[in-house]
């Protein structure tokens, strides 16, 4: 049975989220906001954090720029979260990603490198760095945000897609090790999502096949769910929108060459 999170009487719950300026991290800073939360906004785009937080009203935020590449930059931002959030960190949002589509020897070097810094170096960092805060958080948890290319590795998205197993690989052992502290970790898989990415995938063939049918405030309502409820069997990975949800179930019940020809014709 699942059980909803019950807010702590001595003080408001805390989010700390990054790439929290547009799409999906300021869905889930404007749902967990709404919901009473103390919400941290940090993003490399510092004037969009701040005009969030004016959103979100004097007293309810802390937000800052953040280069989630940059282990100093994370201390800092950290720390002052801790002290503005009186002493939580209920959740740890790994949030910012970006992507590059095409043909994986078309896309400069440099651009997949960018995907490996903040698609995959920033989540290990934050981890690092915030384990101490997360530690003195009874019921803390870590939430990463992967997508449906982790279920299996998609053309035109390649690197992407890798950066997404490597989340998805980095959730499970970390969820496995830190369980040990009260500390659980999920990740959230949905699959093409209506906001600035939008624009590097509309023109692949899989997101023609599949459509682009989800707003960013349906993988907020999904990061919710994740962060707030109880459940007595721990749950890991999170799929948002039916495409992913099929997609995964899929790998799960079928050969592996029967799952590369679907997404093979999907890709095409």
């Amino acid at each position: 049975m699942n059980k909803p999170h019950v807010q702590d009487p001595m003080g408001r719950p805390a989010i700390f989220i990054t790439g929290a300026a547009s799409g999906i991290g300021r869905a889930c800073a404007e749902l967990f906001a709404r919901q009473g939360w103390f919400v941290g906004l940090y993003d490399v785009n510092a004037d969009g954090v701040r005009e969030v937080a004016a959103a979100l009203g004097e007293g309810n935020t802390a937000c800052g720029a953040l280069d989630v590449s940059d282990p100093e930059a994370w201390e800092l931002a950290l720390a002052d979260f801790w002290r503005r959030s009186g002493k939580r960190l209920d959740v740890l949002l790994n949030n910012a990603g970006i992507l590059t589509a095409g043909a994986f020897e078309s896309v400069p070097l440099k651009r997949h490198f960018a995907m490996l810094d903040v698609n995959v170096a920033s989540i290990l960092i934050g981890c690092h760095r915030a384990l101490d805060y997360l530690r003195q958080t009874p019921g803390a948890r870590v939430i990463n945000m992967a997508s449906a290319t982790a279920i299996y590795g998609q053309p035109d998205l390649v690197t992407y897609s890798a950066t997404k197993f490597a989340v998805r690989g980095f959730t499970e052992g970390l969820d496995l090790e830190w369980s040990r502290y009260g500390i659980r970790v999920s990740d959230i898989w949905p699959s093409f999502v209506s906001s600035a990415m939008a624009a590097s995938f509309e023109r692949l063939p899989s997101a023609k096949s599949l459509g682009i049918r989800l707003a960013p405030a349906d993988v907020a309502a999904k990061v919710w769910r994740c962060a707030t409820t109880r459940r007595l069997i721990h749950k890991t990975h999170w799929t948002v929108g039916p495409q992913a949800s099929l997609l995964s179930l899929a790998t799960r019940i079928t050969p592996t060459a029967l799952t590369r020809l679907v997404v093979r014709k999907l890709a095409h």
